[in-house]
């Protein structure tokens, strides 16, 4: 009976030594290590770019603002002109400064809305609490306002305007909190009153 046995011994060692052989080769073999490599490292990667896209976006928007912001606030300082056309104040005249702005930049002007808090600034005449302008409603224009005071002196501080707004901005950012997140990216400025 054990020479019997003796042939499927050897058969079944020699299938072992095959099924080791067979392990350590495929051990060794490095073909498939990019692929696991690459399947590890795309996706990090993909969410490093997508990243990029998305915060540079952000980055170029605030820009916009902060751009349209001084430039509304420019306009809205300068003196409102007596011989144009009626309806031409300070807030419409930073309105359509920003609208200019924006179209130069590819935004879209009816998305702006106030800021969720009013600037508290002070007026430069009687030292009153300044609201917004109500001319461009989605738009904070505060007129005569005290941009600046001298301490310890009874001079008046710059007198001037400050215009604030807000620009929604939503991340596409999946797998992460910042998926869909709306932001409201901020616009301010503020310039002196010319007197010409």
């Amino acid at each position: 009976m054990s020479n019997r046995n003796c042939p499927s011994r050897v058969a079944a060692e020699l299938a072992k030594k095959r099924a080791a052989s067979c392990w350590q080769t495929l051990a060794q073999e490095t073909r498939g290590q990019e692929i696991a490599e690459a399947a590890l490292v795309l996706p990090i990667v993909f969410m490093v770019l997508i990243g990029i896209f998305w915060f540079g976006q952000a980055f170029r928007i605030y820009g916009t603002l902060a751009q349209a912001a001084r430039v509304a606030a420019q306009a809205a300082a300068n003196p409102v002109c007596t011989t144009c056309a009626a309806g031409n104040l300070p807030g419409q005249n930073a309105y359509a400064a920003i609208q200019n702005t924006f179209a130069a930049a590819h935004l879209d002007p009816t998305k702006l809305h106030q800021p969720t808090t009013t600037p508290n600034l002070k007026s430069c005449v009687n030292g009153a609490a300044v609201p917004c302008d109500g001319s461009p409603a989605n738009v904070c224009v505060q007129e005569a306002v005290q941009l600046s005071s001298t301490a310890g002196t009874t001079a008046a501080g710059v007198c001037g305007v400050s215009v604030t707004f807000q620009y929604p901005y939503q991340f596409w950012f999946p797998g992460t909190s910042l998926n869909k997140q709306l932001l409201q990216l901020p616009g301010a400025a503020e310039a002196r009153s010319e007197d010409h």
